[in-house]
């Protein structure tokens, strides 16, 4: 029950729940230290159109980021899709989820028929010239990426399943682990100390702990304390007991 077709027979069916909780998650570690936030766009499930000439022509990444595209701080100027013929910068890049029914397109191995638009490879490959594009397969955990290079992409060896990504200041990886209660293989980014990037959730219950240890350690401070002051009534006592005057003692 893959992809079940909308009322439009063109048009696939609505993303599935792992297509809605992996952008989300590339989305929240996507933290670069070589750009501010608000210079560069990420997105995920957008039209993003590609062809002045052919102005309803457009793909839709399940993931990108564009470098040196400034993000919307009003909520009226959020972008609906993203169009390269205003925007003027291309994708940086591209990551999408494959799936029983899109594997053979994601990996560009599909023909174009005479006359039809451009394959998502073609246009990642030769028309935007996007340098980087991963493909991850959750039934296969596998993790493909593939650059730029003289025009046309190349596969890339990845060590450990990792891919360092120096204009971003960033790598991306797959992260054992679980998210939104799901548990599986993630794509997350890392940064150059080959840390995961935190979401905002995993920061906040870092601090709420570091916050309860602290505390912790307080409490027991005074408990040494309360527990050091008895000790003392208790010496006073006896040196009472015994006619001695504690506070002529050096």
């Amino acid at each position: 029950m893959y992809d079940l077709p909308s009322e439009d027979p063109e048009e696939p069916g609505l993303p599935d729940e792992f297509h809605d909780f992996q952008p989300d998650l590339l989305k929240k570690t996507c933290l670069s230290p070589s750009y501010p936030q608000q210079d560069y766009f990420t997105a995920s499930d957008l039209n993003l159109y590609y062809d002045s000439k052919h102005p309803l022509w457009y793909k839709r990444p399940d993931w990108f980021v564009v470098l040196g595209a400034r993000r919307s701080t009003n909520q009226q100027e959020l972008r609906l899709s993203y169009v390269i013929w205003q925007e003027r910068v291309s994708p940086f890049l591209v990551v999408e989820l494959a799936s029983p029914g899109t594997e053979n397109e994601d990996l560009g191995k599909t023909e174009r028929k005479e006359e039809a638009r451009p394959t998502k490879w073609e246009v990642y490959e030769q028309i935007l010239q996007i340098p980087y594009y991963v493909i991850y397969d959750r039934y296969k955990n596998q993790f493909r990426c593939f650059v730029l290079q003289s025009g046309k992409y190349e596969a890339l060896e990845l060590s450990e399943g990792r891919l360092w990504l120096e204009e971003l200041g960033l790598g991306l990886g797959l992260w054992q682990g679980s998210y939104e209660g799901v548990e599986g293989l993630w794509l997350r980014f890392y940064n150059k100390l080959g840390e995961w990037i935190p979401t905002p959730d995993e920061r906040a219950n870092h601090e709420q702990q570091r916050a309860n240890h602290e505390q912790q350690r307080a409490n027991r401070e005074q408990q040494r304390a309360n527990r050091a002051e008895s000790d003392l009534q208790k010496l006073r006592a006896k040196l009472q007991q015994l006619n001695i005057d504690p506070d002529s003692l050096s």
